[in-house]
């Protein structure tokens, strides 16, 4: 029997790469599978403009970016991230990359969808690849054994950025403030917690 686990994310921010990282230990270190009951989130949506482009100038101050670079350093080395790089541009948006990702979670298997949405984060966080462009990710599609096909004609279909836009707002009516959450048979934790907290989550223990 599988088990699933909850997550909300967003292929941009680089606490959920690295959450989904120490997932991935904890993943393994389990006797029964553990699928991953993904939701997206838009980490940009307060960096939106009256067209919906990502506008950086106006955000936090350097002093805000430069502690959350530590912190990301810090969880890299922890989780032996090595292979990520940290800083990658504010600008690029995943909108499209969400939306692709959940019309394929939708219409594949499992498996296939897994494939495609760990290639994601592997391209923006590992190969600086550009997950905002749809050539990109139709390239990433192919890869995980989709017609890239497929994939156009999901970020050109307004009912499947609109399911997208309704899973926004379903996370924020659950209460979702900030990704990576995690979430299992009512408890939550936030944030790239260790792999033994997510044990701790999973198992319900304080």
């Amino acid at each position: 029997m599988t088990d699933s686990i909850t997550v909300f994310s967003d292929y941009v921010c680089p606490f959920c790469y690295l959450g989904r990282r120490s997932l991935a230990d904890y993943q393994d270190s389990r006797v029964t599978p553990l699928e991953i009951d993904w939701h997206p989130f838009d980490l940009r949506a307060n960096r939106r403009d009256d067209g919906g482009e990502v506008v950086v100038e106006g955000g936090h101050d350097d002093e805000y970016y430069e502690r959350a670079r530590r912190n990301v350093e810090r969880l890299r080395e922890a989780f032996g991230a090595t292979e990520m790089v940290v800083d990658r541009p504010l600008d690029v948006d995943s909108l499209d990359a969400q939306v692709a990702s959940h019309a394929l979670r939708e219409r594949t298997d499992y498996e296939t969808w897994l494939a495609f949405d760990e290639a994601v984060f592997a391209a923006h966080w590992e190969d600086e690849r550009d997950v905002g462009d749809v050539d990109v990710l139709a390239d990433l599609a192919e890869t995980a054994g989709i017609d890239g096909t497929t994939v156009r004609e999901a970020v050109a279909d307004d009912a499947a950025r609109a399911a997208v836009s309704e899973a926004f707002d379903e996370a924020r009516r659950a209460g979702v403030t900030g990704v990576p959450t995690f979430a299992y048979d009512g408890r939550a934790a936030r944030g790239a917690v260790s792999p033994d907290r997510l044990e701790r989550l999973v198992e319900g223990e304080q």
